[in-house]
């Protein structure tokens, strides 16, 4: 299974980073060995010194697909959840600086927390999903899925033109403002409207 992010989704956080608006989604890999499940705990590694949330919503592939057209999109994905991408923020930089690739600041090991899927509700695709993420009791970041430059229907429109996207592939769509950094013994908690989604303690 493949782990596809996107990357300067929201404007807020495209702001708070000082990035440039993309004309079209922007995407990066993680290898399956960053996923944690069932509330699994996250262990700051040593090789960096500045670790960040970013918390977002994932939705999960539910059928081989190539070349979609955006207006079939939704019959690919059957339920949503969240994630964290971890970010080796002080890594990001260098790499940035000298032009090289993300893998070391984004795809480490066990830097892809991801909750317990729900289906996906009528009212999602109309209203929106609101989500939020809680560092230790106290909201950091929150926002809703309409606030996305780029809508589910979109990305997977998108990626299929250059990956075939398969069963069980799970798509991580972006984040709001409010990243930060995380601190041994914080306690990070995701959810979708009221639903505990996501329960990762850092170590």
């Amino acid at each position: 299974m493949k782990i596809i992010c996107i990357g300067r989704n929201y404007l807020d956080h495209i702001r708070e980073m000082n990035s440039d608006i993309p004309t079209s989604p922007v995407f990066f890999m993680k290898s399956e060995n960053a996923l944690i499940y069932n509330d699994l705990p996250f262990f700051i590694p040593d090789f960096s010194s500045n670790i960040e949330y970013e918390c977002e919503l994932v939705i999960r592939i539910c059928k081989m697909g190539k070349m979609i057209d955006e207006k079939f999109a939704h019959k690919y994905y059957d339920a949503v959840s969240l994630g964290i991408d971890f970010t080796a923020r002080d890594l990001q930089k260098k790499c940035i600086q000298n032009g090289e690739p993300w893998e070391i600041a984004k795809a480490f090991d066990s830097s892809a927390p991801v909750g317990k899927f729900i289906d996906l509700k009528p009212d999602f695709l109309t209203n929106g999903i609101n989500f939020k993420l809680e560092k230790n009791g106290i909201t950091v970041q929150k926002s809703n899925s309409n606030n996305m430059i780029f809508s589910f229907n979109k990305i997977i429109s998108h990626l299929s033109k250059y990956i075939t996207l398969k069963t069980g592939d799970i798509i991580f769509t972006g984040t709001p403002q409010g990243v930060g950094k995380v601190e041994k013994d914080d306690l990070l908690t995701g959810w979708i409207e009221d639903e505990l989604i996501l329960s990762v303690s850092v170590k």
